[in-house]
């Protein structure tokens, strides 16, 4: 299929990119261009039809990375090629580094970026979980203003907080002091390929290796990436290493939280079986990393 009629345009800074997509607001929507990776096949198949389609590409400082001691810093256009390279990066989030190499193949992941990737919000794409587990904080711009929300903010039931005329353009993430993260996936068919579900599990512990802070996010379990509270709640407080690999109430706590869909790549109570699967293998990989 072909696209719909749409006018184009490609401003060259954040602020006349806001003014243009809250205009185009009121006058039958836009739908900002970063990689294109998803969008340009809504637009084939029709299942978008925006009235104006503003090019991102063009606009100046919306791919910045800034490695702190505390915070890293990407801009919303940062390609993952661009990530997946960074050294600096993957010393200071080696998770962040190691989930991007998890997304597709190397030639998707030259034209895709991290907003986009945020924005979309697939409920089973790596990244939008990554930054639920990370507690990621995301600065987003309007023609009235900017604002910041966290993760569990930003990621909605069904879509995302994201208003009309707003512009994801940078993400933060904090380097947590003294976790250890594990990004576990099981892909539809080998590396690379969509997956049908993906845990994220960050770990604190003690001298003695008992937990102290747990951070999980599944992806593939619902209609939206979910934050297991429940699972962090039942794995605080506990050694990883038990003798069953994880203590059968933690992962009945993931398991109750989660309600994964249903679709000709696999029932609901697959993905309930494959997300325990993910979230045991996870632990497991963090049990045999050196404790902080």
């Amino acid at each position: 299929m072909k696209p719909p009629v749409f006018e184009y345009m490609a401003p060259r800074t954040v602020e006349e990119t806001v003014r243009v997509l809250g205009a185009a607001e009121t006058a039958g929507g836009a739908v900002p261009l970063a990689g294109g990776q998803s969008l340009m096949p809504l637009l084939n198949r029709r299942r978008v039809r925006p009235s104006l389609l503003v090019d991102l590409n063009r606009v100046a400082d919306l791919d910045t990375l800034i490695v702190g001691e505390r915070t890293v810093r990407i801009g919303a256009l940062t390609r993952l090629r661009t990530l997946e390279a960074h050294g600096p990066l993957r010393t200071a989030l080696p998770v962040l580094h190691d989930t991007v190499r998890l997304v597709a193949h190397p030639q998707v992941r030259s034209r895709a970026t991290l907003g986009g990737s945020l924005c979309h919000a697939d409920p089973a794409a790596e990244l939008p979980t990554l930054a639920l587990a990370l507690g990621a904080r995301l600065r987003l711009a309007s023609a009235g203003g900017a604002r910041t929300e966290t993760a569990d903010e930003f990621f909605a039931a069904g879509g995302t907080s994201r208003l009309p005329g707003e512009l994801l353009t940078e993400v933060e993430f904090p380097v947590p002091e003294g976790f250890r993260f594990h990004f576990e996936e099981i892909p539809r068919h080998a590396h690379g390929g969509f997956p049908l579900v993906g845990v994220c599990v960050g770990v604190r512990r003690d001298a003695a290796g008992t937990v102290t802070h747990a951070r999980i996010a599944a992806a593939g379990a619902a209609d939206h990436p979910l934050r297991l509270t429940e699972a962090e709640r039942a794995l605080t407080g506990r050694q990883l290493g038990a003798p069953d690999g994880v203590a059968r109430d933690v992962l009945d706590a993931a398991t109750a939280q989660a309600s994964p869909p249903s679709d000709l790549h696999g029932s609901g109570a697959f993905r309930t079986a494959l997300l325990r699967t993910a979230l045991r293998r996870a632990v497991t990989t963090l049990n045999g990393q050196e404790t902080a």
